[in-house]
This record gives structure tokens, sequence and C-alpha cells, in this order.
């Protein structure tokens, strides 16, 4: 079988050199999705001034990045199917479209209502950028070279949520929260009017047609699952109008039949979201392991700022600061893992990545109400090393084992996977840490003692401890694809004739 891809017609030893167009097509593709991304990470920080300034209550005012959230659940998936229908500058001008136009409405909202729907325009935009981005890197970055495109694409990941909140206090500290987003505006515009001109057409666009059907089961699926999941920290610290395992498990049967006609689907390559990436044991181990991480990441984000707030008595700009340097390195690392990996392969750096992980989990399972700051910014250091050694190897070897026509399908996954893990690991870090608070005798977590508070943070940590563990032996299955491991003619060999 041949395959007319830039990828697959690559040679397999030494590194090509990228063209001109193609460097300029990553740059602006990366650019993007590092605004859209850091967007996302600078509201936390001007959600309290939101709620006063709209006078909206705190339950209200956390409707601002869970609508985010939702609304990336439900139309990653989606994005499979439209990176096959439409080529790849419209969906750029799509997805920059739309973020710019929920920028600009954000910015100048009069109500708290309007300022909800502008996050959801733009996050539609968002859920687009990120699947869009890893298509194109696979469609036109060899496979040597793979590792080092995707190291540029962690920069992305990891350095935006560390100084989100930095630029947000900045801005804040001179106007109003409206200043984040009439900052974000020009830049949004730039991008776009850049890509208008400059995106390349890298992909070709087939007439599948989308099954509505698909999309509704998607929609209450992923929505049910990551509503369900952020709802348990809430109502584990107070009173919530729908407990949360109702959503939960809602969505885990829409979930069942949304992936019982994707099997269906799928035989006539009909899929909106196609289950066969995960016939290839290379992406799937890679793809687990991915949502372990994301589990103990988020669940690190969370608990962390908790604990330095409520029983070591730091503010909010220290723990910013704490989590900086570990941020800032995750992403000045990603380059370097990518050569590595191109390399080396995945495994040595997979290995003692996930040793790193686990050993910082355990670590912090001894914390304490007198622990040094500089310990917690060891441990974040060292956990952002551990977490760089993983996420540019499995992104690259989990979606370099897939067909090029499944790169599409593989990206979303990717995306959807991590949003869901994402809500789970908050949930379960908060889940068990008030689980341990409450255990000390203390009744209501939000007044418990520095002590008691300590006591339920450190089981949050075994909990992330125990999870992490899973890590370690993953990482021995992982390999380096020299080419892709499910021929289209695998594929329908292993498939069932359709009914």
């Amino acid at each position: 079988m041949t395959h007319n891809s830039p990828a697959a017609a690559a040679p397999q030893s030494g590194v090509e050199p990228l063209s001109a167009q193609t460097r300029l097509a990553l740059v602006l593709l990366l650019a993007a999705a590092f605004v859209v991304f850091l967007n996302e990470t600078t509201m936390s920080v001007a959600i309290p001034e939101i709620m006063d300034d709209l006078e909206v209550t705190p339950a209200l005012g956390q409707w601002l990045t869970t609508a985010f959230a939702l609304t990336m659940a439900v139309v990653i998936p989606i994005t499979g199917w439209l990176l096959q229908r439409l080529n790849t500058r419209p969906v750029f001008i799509l997805a920059m479209v739309l973020f710019t136009a929920g920028t600009l409405l954000a910015a100048v909202a009069p109500t708290f209502g309007l300022l909800v729907a502008a996050r959801v325009v733009q996050a539609v935009g968002t859920a687009a950028m990120m699947p869009l981005m890893m298509t194109s890197v696979l469609s036109l970055v060899p496979m040597n070279s793979r590792g080092r495109i995707m190291g540029r694409v962690s920069i992305v990941m990891s350095m935006a949520p560390a100084i989100g909140p930095m630029v947000a206090g900045l801005i804040l500290a001179v106007t109003t929260w409206r200043g984040i987003f009439w900052v974000m505006l020009p830049i949004a515009l730039a991008m776009l009017a850049v890509g208008i001109a400059r995106v390349p057409n890298v992909s070709e666009p087939r007439a599948v047609p989308v099954d509505v059907l698909s999309v509704i089961l998607s929609a209450f699926a992923f929505s049910g699952i990551v509503y369900g999941l952020s709802s348990f920290g809430e109502a584990a610290e107070s009173e919530v109008a729908v407990a949360p395992w109702i959503p939960l498990a809602i969505g885990l049967a829409f979930l069942g039949a949304f992936i019982t006609r994707q099997i269906v689907l799928q035989r006539a390559d009909r899929a909106l979201l196609d289950l066969r990436t995960f016939r290839s044991r290379t992406f799937t181990v890679s793809i687990s392991m991915l949502a372990i991480a994301t589990v103990a990441l988020f669940g690190m984000v969370i608990v962390l700022p908790i604990y330095t707030a409520r029983v070591l008595g730091l503010e909010a700009v220290q723990t910013g600061l704490i989590l900086l340097p570990g941020g800032l390195l995750m992403g000045l690392m990603g380059p370097i893992v990518g050569r590595l990996y191109d390399r080396v392969g995945p495994r040595p750096l997979v290995i003692p990545g996930g040793i790193i992980v686990s050993v910082v989990f355990w670590a912090l399972t001894l914390i304490s109400t007198d622990t040094p700051v500089g310990l917690l910014v060891a441990a974040h250091v060292a956990l952002s090393v551990g977490l760089a050694l993983l996420f540019t190897p499995l992104f690259t070897s989990g979606l370099g084992a897939l067909p090029p026509h499944l790169y599409s399908h593989g990206s979303a996954t990717v995306m959807t996977i991590q949003q869901v893990a994402g809500a789970a690991g908050a949930a379960l870090f908060i889940t068990f840490l008030t689980i341990g608070t409450i255990a000390t005798g203390a009744a209501d977590p939000n007044l418990a003692t520095p002590e008691e508070l300590a006591i339920g943070v450190r089981l949050a940590f075994v909990t992330g401890a125990i999870v992490s563990l899973a890590l370690i032996p993953a990482a021995f299955l992982v390999q380096k694809p020299a080419q892709p491991e499910l021929t289209d003619a695998e594929l329908e060999a292993r498939a069932p004739a359709p009914h």
C-alpha cells in the first residue's frame, strides 16, 4: 500500500529538513494553539473579580470554567469528522473566527449570561485547534523528525498553563478583567489574518457524511461524564442540586451507546470517531499512559494550591511562583525531549519519566503543616521533568502508529480522553482530600484546621501515588513505530462485513 502523505513518503533514516512553507505553517499553528490555551488558563485568576463586578455567586462563577470544559468535551469528538470533511485552512479560519468572536463578545459582555455564552464560543474554536495542529504535524512532518516537532507542541501544552495565571495577574494589576480579553483580541485577529494568507492545505478532504445520532450520543456522553466528574469535588464540600453520580451514570450510558454506534459505522468508514485506532497496541498503550499522566497533573494542579493557601497560608501569587519554574522547565524541555526521541526512541525517556512521576507523588504523601516551600518547588520541578519525558514521546509514538487517514480520529480521541482524564483527576484528588479531612473529625472541610486539612491532602497524594504506579510497567510496552502499525488492508481484513 502506498501513502501519499509527506509523513509516509519520508525516508526512515537521517533528519530531513522541512520546507519553508511547512515551517511557516507549523509556526502559525503552534502560535494559534498557544494563544487559545493561554486564554483558557488566564480565566481562573480573573473569576473572583468577575464575580464581584457582575454580582454572581461562586457557584455561578465557576460556570466560566465548567461551561468551557463541557463545550470542549462535546466539540472535540466532532473534529475527527470535521478534519476529514474540510481542508486545513478552512478549519483553521473557522477555529480562529469563533475564538476571536468569542473573545470580542466576552470583552463587551454586559451580563454574566452573555459572558458564559462568549466562553462557549471561545471553547468551540479552542476545541478545533489542538486536533488540527496534531493532524497537521503528522501530515507535514516525516516520521524521523516528528519527535523534534512534537517537542515544540509540548511547549504549547505546558508553557501556557505556566504563564497564564501570571499574565492574568499583570493585566488585572493595571486594568479590569475585561482587559484580559482586550489583550487577547488583537493577537487573535493577527493570527487569523496571517493564517488566512499563509496556512497551507495539507489534507485531502473526503465527502464523509456526518452521523447526527453519533453527534447527539457523544454530546450527552462526554458532557455527562465531564460534568459528573467535575461535580464530585463541589459535592464533597457542599450540597449540590444534582448528585454527581446521576450525570455521570447518564454519560456512561450514552458512551456505551456511542461506542456501539461507532463500531457499526466504522465498517463502512462513516464513524464520527473511528475506534479502529485502538487496534494499534502502541496507540492504546500510549493513550492509556497519557490519561494516567493527565489524571496526576490535574490532581496536582487542584490540590497543591489548596494546600499552600489553607495549610501553609500562602497568597495566590506565591503559589503561582511555586508552580512557575516547573511549568517553564517542562516547556523548555519539550524540544530537547523531542530530539532525544528521534535519536533513541520512547523507552529510554518514558521509563525514567514514569518512575520520576511516581517517586514525586510518593514523596508528597509525607507533607505536613511545616513542609518548606523549597521542597514543594523541588517536587513540582521534578514532576515537570517526569511529565516532559512522558508527553512528547507518548504523543509521537501513539499517533505515529496510525495510518494517515486515521490521524484526525486519533488526534480527536487523544484530546477527548485528556478532557475526561483531567476532570477525573480533579474529582479523584478532591474526593479523597475531603474523605481524609472528614476522617479526622472535621465536620466541615471548609472549616478544617491546617492540621486536619494536611491529612486530607496527604490522602489525595497517596491516591495519586497509587495511580502513578501504573505508568512504570506500561512504559516498557511503548515502541517507536517505523511505519504505521495498521495499514488500510489490515483494517479492512479485520473489520466484520457490514450487515
